[in-house]
């Protein structure tokens, strides 16, 4: 058997469940807590409510009493208890202060003072040994009417109220439940909708929309979805163009390269005819060579290890070293170079070698459309705390639809090839993440001073400034 190796051995995850679930069981504890919480609540408010409307209705029929001595007289001859009254028991106090009936041992001097100054009483007292409810009313003639209850009716009144709080209490968690399920559903509806149309994307489906539904959050969602699904597209069709162009770029040379070779191969090419034919080899090879270069190139500039080394750098120095490199190019071609460089040094933290890949990248662009007789100029200014490169050509330049696309890898290529000389197609693309790289930015323009295209490079004074 064999025995897993230590470390190797993952942790049980425990698969995360349904968010319809999720949202259910949430919605439904906060509901719980909020039955919880309202049930215990109007336990304790249900006492103070069923003695304040136990003291209105008996303050009622005190008031009704204080207003019919007559009646009160009778039920004193009589010694009655008011009919269907829970025990209520009344008392009357006289003008002089004299109290009669059978609740005359619940008013005490206090109340009965105050009755007597004309003002209504709600106290409690003991009556025969029971806790009573006192509701005293003064009469219109001085004297006053008291009614009591026992406590014990509040009591009964409280046992009934609480019975009765199960019932709602159980019918809000029901409810809340319910309406957590019907929100998880709704919810979930687009997540699952959203998370379908991802996986399909993953897949390599393409043309995929997700109708908009739901809260804001998730209509965004469903828009970054049918975003990324036409950026995945525009992507792709990118790579499709660029592979079809490098296909063509390497068929070529390898073309050549192959029919050379087979006649080489089959004696048919002479001893006279070996030195042009090894040049023709040599030439393509060396154009198979800078094309692999430069793919190499911008792959090693999308990578997040691609090393820049800053240090302090005379950009004057380094223009006036590529300028003399680029008039002797240029003399070859019959076309006129310019240099236009500042007063003094001009000093930033920057890298050197490449600064210079990008000034030969740029510059080996614009002499492959500048005719013979027109100029090409590379020109260096301050900008602030760092410089400005320019590389302008008198070339045909570019129009404006042209500019705004000259960075994209193979776009150029693409639209002008069998019409002015090109490359490979890539070099504009390698200047554009160079220049990024260091944290500057290159820019073009249609129409330069010289008349044809101008590539402006911004080199900021220091690393990570802003340009």
């Amino acid at each position: 058997m064999r025995v897993p190796r230590p470390g190797r051995l993952r942790p049980w995850r425990r698969r995360p469940g349904p968010i319809t679930r999720d949202i259910t069981l949430v919605t439904t504890a906060v509901a719980l807590v909020a039955v919880v919480l309202t049930g215990v609540t109007a336990w304790y408010l249900v006492r103070t409510g069923a003695e304040a409307q136990q003291r209105d209705q008996l303050g009622r029929q005190a008031e009704v009493l204080s207003r019919t001595p007559a009646l009160s007289e009778l039920l004193l001859d009589r010694e009655q208890r008011l009919a269907g009254s829970n025990g209520q028991q009344v008392a009357v106090v006289a003008p002089g202060g004299r109290t009669v009936g059978p609740a005359t041992a619940a008013v005490d001097d206090r109340t009965r003072a105050r009755l007597l100054d004309g003002k209504a009483v709600s106290a409690e007292a003991s009556l025969d040994g029971t806790r009573v409810l006192v509701e005293g009313r003064p009469t219109p003639g001085g004297g006053a009417v008291v009614l009591t209850q026992p406590y014990l009716v509040v009591h009964d009144s409280v046992a009934r109220m609480r019975r009765a709080l199960p019932l709602p209490l159980a019918v809000g968690l029901l409810g809340g439940g319910l309406a957590g399920l019907l929100l998880a559903r709704r919810l979930s509806r687009p997540l699952r909708t959203a998370a379908t149309t991802a996986r399909r994307l993953a897949e390599g489906e393409r043309g995929l929309r997700a109708a908009p539904g739901g809260p804001r959050e998730l209509t965004d969602l469903t828009g970054a979805l049918n975003v990324l699904d036409e950026a995945l597209a525009h992507s792709e069709n990118r790579q499709r163009e660029f592979l079809l162009s490098v296909s063509h770029e390497l068929r070529t040379p390898l073309t050549a390269t192959m029919g050379y070779a087979e006649a080489l191969a089959d004696g048919v090419i002479g001893p006279g005819e070996l030195p042009a034919v090894g040049e023709t080899l040599l030439g393509e090879t060396r154009r198979l060579e800078r094309f692999v270069r430069d793919l190499l190139d911008l792959a090693h500039l999308e990578t997040d290890d691609f090393r820049v080394e800053t240090r302090p750098v005379d950009l004057d120095a380094l223009v006036g070293k590529a300028g003399t490199v680029w008039a002797g190019r240029c003399a070859r071609h019959g076309v006129i170079f310019r240099v236009e460089r500042p007063d003094g040094p001009l000093t930033v933290e920057t890298d050197g070698v490449r600064v210079r890949q990008i000034i030969d990248g740029l510059a080996e662009n614009a002499l492959r459309v500048t005719p013979a007789g027109a100029p090409l100029v590379l020109a260096l200014a301050r900008d602030g705390d760092g410089a400005r490169i320019q590389v302008r050509d008198g070339g045909p330049g570019l129009t404006a639809e042209d500019a705004a696309v000259a960075f994209e890898r193979g776009t150029l290529h693409a639209r002008y090839q069998g019409v002015r000389p090109v490359g490979t197609g890539l070099g504009l693309a390698i200047v554009h993440r160079l220049a990024q790289r260091l944290g500057g930015s290159v820019t073009a323009r249609g129409h330069g001073p010289e008349g044809g295209a101008c590539f402006t490079v911004r080199v900021p004074g220091r690393p990570g400034a802003a340009v």
